[in-house]
């Protein structure tokens, strides 16, 4: 499979909010973070957890691929995200657009960075 079947897959996973699914194209030390900056789920389990837990809060939420581009190691997405109502009741998170870099090693993805 191709660097960017995979994000498409991871991606796949995603929207049918199987986090299992979503980590097992992941590097067991895989994470993903802000561009450059600070990470925001680290190592497999730390991202299964922590999808895990936002498809909870929302059960509607959805990323649509609106541009992708494969580079060399990386996989390149502008993706429209929509949330949907929170399950908690917390104030609704308007749809936004975030430009994720996928970065493999080997066919394993190792970081997702988000530009947002």
């Amino acid at each position: 499979m191709s660097n960017l079947a995979t994000a498409e897959a991871m991606i796949a996973a995603y929207n049918a909010q199987d986090a299992d699914l979503y980590v097992s194209y992941m590097t067991e030390d895989a994470c993903e973070a802000g561009y450059r900056g600070a990470v925001v789920r680290e190592g497999k389990e730390g991202t299964r957890t922590g999808l895990a837990a936002a498809f909870a809060k929302w059960p509607q939420n959805h990323a649509e691929i609106r541009e992708k581009q494969a580079i060399g190691n990386y996989v390149l997405f502008r993706e429209y995200v929509t949330r949907g109502p929170a399950s908690d009741g917390s104030e609704l998170v308007e749809p936004f657009e975030v430009i994720a870099v996928y970065s493999f090693e080997g066919d394993k993805c190792s970081r997702v960075e988000f530009i947002r």
